[in-house]
């Protein structure tokens, strides 16, 4: 059997199928795009429905994957078998209406047998047919499978309904008698039976059949594949572990959980085992689902988030953990999926910082929480109840924290239940509390009766004028009253019957402005205009000059800023439709702001918008100022509207009059704002900064005009002032400059690594030479000056070729950082010691910790005086083994 990680399996698996022809498709996000069926994507196929459904063509029919995906439908079972994980990943083949069986097994018997890949025993593979598959049957037989390997059953027909389904075909590997854990004559001692002898590792569906919804089974005229291969079942025999969590995939995660509980060690209690899987588990799937933009909450996503949070946090206690712990797993998860998601460890900084926040939370209240929940158990048992009442869930619920499955997994392991209806109750009481508590509230309702009963009429003129001249006052506020007249000095609330001063709406600022007197006089200074509850524009004014109602006055916008605000509002809708064409259709606006000098638009989107697609997303924008394209809006209904193709950029609802905003042939979209009558007034348009900040939802700031001239030129200058301090006399030459510059730092890193490794050969010859026994075992301590830890492994390597000693402990220190490693002969390790050992014992004289491998640890600290007390608690340690 070779010996592969698990990003070499993976990594096969894609590059066979892309030697025949297959498209290599990446892993898409956990959280499902434009389909409401799925809470989590949660295989393969599943982002590839679009596909198989025929609503997209794919550009190659042959497509290949590694997907992520979320089950957490069995939950409760996950640390308890060998095989049960709420993240895992999926490896899979898919053909749409190409290849078929014929190529399809004899691949899979390829991929699994051949010694070019996964090279495995062919007698040790067991597969299984749909009985009325005889096709399959014999391709499977041609391929290579011994007849008595291969076995009818008839659950071998996948069907989910109406729609695509047809017969499968399962592959078990026989792991041997030694996994066998049923006995010889039980009825589930069979490929596919309850065992964990034969490991299920790929299914293959053959997709050829449509079920109708008359219940008949037509043949389809595109016939497909759909396969899926469990990466965590395939690595765990590729490393002969007895689950799937003895594997590279989760024992760094367990290795860390470890270093944190004190005395607990996986392996030797079958309970704590339970609390290290669970908590492995749960660390990976919720380190990538919050890098995927899910984020813990009481709904949704979010729920299954908060409850793999606190179940794991439970398993901590349980270990002896009482300090937040999980947000520590993160980039221990990252560092393991780097070879193929490296945006897990990229975002690891971001991931820890919400899980340590909801942590922190729980944490609060689960001491007392876990207390009560255990005299609830006992008081139970106690009065030989077998059910925990609705009001005590709701308590654990309420005041601690614990999502009712917590609870009621807690009372099914002590054998008990969980009153369901009467938590319900709970909870529905609790919301009527809630909704009562809110209608009784009184904040601002002075005002807001006012504002609901004033009704009068006014006009909104401001999309063609910015000055009106004999607009009657016929509201003031003031103090909370309606009143005659405002006097000087005051804050008040105005309303005229026509305005030019657009209210605060979709994002886009109030407009400011003045109020002028009939003859011209300053009158107030406009500084805010909001909407009232019955649409009328409500002014914020400072009054100058004593305001009247009844009397004209001249209202005019400052037409400056109103004629920035403009431009960045126009380039917000070019905006999100560049967004549109660059990432795709699922960039959806999430939040925008348009002030005078700069325009912020938050947008869905999984993942890091690169810096490739960001500048063209910013050169998509410019090319529609420089084309000069007229801007039209047209009022209409909104049914109309969408006839027409607009799609709405705010997130609000629009009455029996929408305005369609017309972009040349580039956008249109409903909007209420204000904009430009030609892209060219834009001018220019410059992205500042793109960040995500939520749950799937990334921003852009940007800025045009010349606000974007200005930004322009704060690049050049600072691009000049490198370029001077680099003695570069043109900008355009600053990059070679900058490559040369980094060159020459790696030649010098190299010469100073070379010469430090030259130092440290030296040293060693010393060091080799100092050898002394203790307890039967022969020692080799030394401190060498001036290296780093690779000159540490090189001398290892030395030491282990020509066999110096038992056992070699080295170390390495230089200002605030110190570095160990400890090193033993095979018979060394054959006879019980186990360098990892060592090291945990020594690393605290460094203020460190470290692990490793029986014959090879190593270990870190920021206490290099501490070296020479670890080569005393390396002999210390040797003279006490027993």
């Amino acid at each position: 059997m070779k010996e592969l990680s698990s990003s070499q399996v993976r990594q096969m698996f894609l590059d066979f199928f892309q030697e025949k022809g297959h498209a290599v498709e990446p892993s898409a996000s956990l959280i499902p795009v434009d389909d409401p069926t799925l809470l989590w994507i949660n295989s393969g196929v599943a982002t590839m429905k679009k596909y198989f459904d025929g609503s997209v063509v794919p550009a190659n029919p042959r497509m290949t994957s590694s997907q992520k995906s979320i089950r957490t439908n069995d939950i409760e079972n996950v640390g308890k078998t060998p095989r049960h994980q709420t993240l895992f990943e999926m490896l899979g083949n898919f053909s749409v209406g190409d290849y078929f069986k014929k190529e399809a097994i004899p691949w899979a018997y390829e991929l699994l047998t051949s010694p070019k890949w996964f090279g495995w025993d062919k007698d040790r593979l067991f597969v299984t047919v749909y009985p009325k598959d005889t096709e399959a049957k014999e391709i499977w037989l041609q391929a290579g499978i011994a007849p008595d390997h291969l076995i009818e059953a008839e659950d071998n027909f996948w069907d989910i309904g109406q729609g695509p389904s047809g017969p499968d075909s399962e592959i078990f590997y026989d792991r041997g008698q030694e996994f066998n854990n049923v006995s010889e004559d039980d009825p589930e001692n069979y490929p596919g039976g309850e065992n964990d002898r034969y490991l299920e590792v790929w299914n293959i569906v053959f997709s050829q059949f449509n079920h109708t919804p008359e219940g008949t089974y037509e043949p389809l005229p595109r016939k497909n594949i759909d396969t899926g291969m469990g990466l965590e079942r395939v690595v765990s025999i590729f490393q002969n572990a007895k689950t799937n969590f003895e594997t590279d995939l989760f024992l760094p995660i367990i290795k860390a959980t470890e270093q944190l509980s004190a005395d607990r060690h996986y392996g030797k209690v079958a309970e704590d085992d339970v609390s290290f899987r669970v908590i492995a588990d749960h660390a990976r799937a919720i380190t990538v689902a919050i890098g995927d933009g899910a984020l813990p909450s009481n709904e949704g996503r979010g729920y299954v988030i908060r409850r793999l949070i606190r179940r794991a946090i439970v398993k901590g206690h349980q270990l002896g953990i009482e300090d937040a712990f999980l947000y520590k797993m993160v980039p221990v998860v990252g560092e393991i999926l780097q070879s193929y998601y490296p945006e897990v460890l990229k975002q690891s900084e971001y991931i820890a910082s919400v899980v340590k926040s909801e942590e922190e939370r729980f944490n609060a209240t689960l001491t007392d929480g876990l207390k009560l929940l255990e005299t609830v158990l006992a008081d139970a048992h106690e009065n030989n109840n077998d059910q925990i009442n609705g009001a005590a869930a709701f308590k654990l619920y309420d005041t601690y924290g614990f999502p009712l499955e917590l609870t009621s997994e807690a009372a099914a392991e002590a054998g008990i239940t969980v009153d369901q209806e009467g938590f319900a109750n709970e909870m529905q009481q609790q919301r009527d509390r809630a909704r009562n508590a809110r209608s009784g509230a009184k904040s601002m309702g002075v005002q807001r009766d006012l504002l609901l009963e004033i009704k009068d009429a006014s006009e909104y003129v401001g999309y063609d004028r910015l000055t009106v001249t004999g607009a009657k006052l016929i509201v003031a506020i003031a103090d909370e009253q309606r009143v005659a007249s405002v006097a000087p000095g005051t804050t008040a609330e105005l309303m005229f019957d026509q305005t030019p001063f657009f209210a605060e709406m979709g994002g886009q600022v109030a407009d400011n402005g003045e109020v002028l007197t009939a003859d011209g006089e300053l009158a107030a200074k406009v500084v805010d205009v909001q909407h009232a509850p019955n649409g009328q524009n409500l002014h914020t004014v400072e009054v100058v000059k004593t305001l009247t109602t009844d009397d004209e006055y001249i209202l005019t916008v400052d037409q400056h800023r109103h004629s920035k605000i403009e431009k960045n509002h126009t380039a917000t809708h070019l905006l999100d439709q560049s967004l549109r064409n660059v990432l795709g259709d699922h960039t959806q606006q999430a939040g925008s702001l348009v002030e005078p000098n700069y325009l912020r638009f938050d947008f869905n989107h999984f993942g890091q918008v690169t810096d490739e697609d960001l500048a063209k997303v910013e050169a998509l924008v410019n090319e529609q100022i420089f084309n000069e394209l007229e801007v039209t809006t047209v009022e209409t209904d909104p049914k109309t509207g969408k006839e027409m193709g607009a799609i709405a950029l705010f997130s609000e609802k629009y009455g029996d009059v929408v305005r369609v905003v017309k972009v040349g042939d580039f956008s249109i979209e409903f909007c209420g704002g204000t904009h430009v009558k030609n892209t060219n007034e834009i001018g220019l348009f410059k992205i500042i900064s793109e960040s995500g900040v939520g749950a799937g939802v990334r921003r852009i700031e940007a800025v045009t005009s010349a606000e974007a001239y200005e930004a322009l030129n704060r690049s050049h200058n600072d691009l000049q002032l490198i370029a001077n301090k680099l003695k570069v006399s043109q900008i355009k030459d600053l990059p070679n400059r900058v490559d040369q510059q980094l060159e020459e730092i790696k030649t010098l890193k190299q010469k100073n690594e070379s010469l430090e490794a030259k130092m440290a050969s030296q040293q060693a010859a010393d060091v080799f030479s100092n050898q002394q026994t203790i307890n039967g075992h022969t020692l080799i301590t030394g401190i060498i000056k001036d290296a780093g830890m690779d000159q540490l492994r090189q001398l290892a390597d030395t030491w282990r070729t020509k066999a110096l000693s038992d056992i070699l402990v080295l170390g390495t220190g230089k200002d605030d950082k110190a570095n160990l490693i400890v090193a033993m002969s095979d018979d060394t390790v054959k006879a019980g010691l186990k360098a990892v050992d060592l090291i945990k014992a020594i690393s605290p004289q460094i203020n460190g910790g470290g692990g490793g491998r029986p014959n090879m640890a190593q270990a870190g600290g920021k206490k290099p005086a501490g070296l020479a007390d670890a080569m005393k608690a390396a002999e210390d340690w040797l003279a006490s083994i027993k």
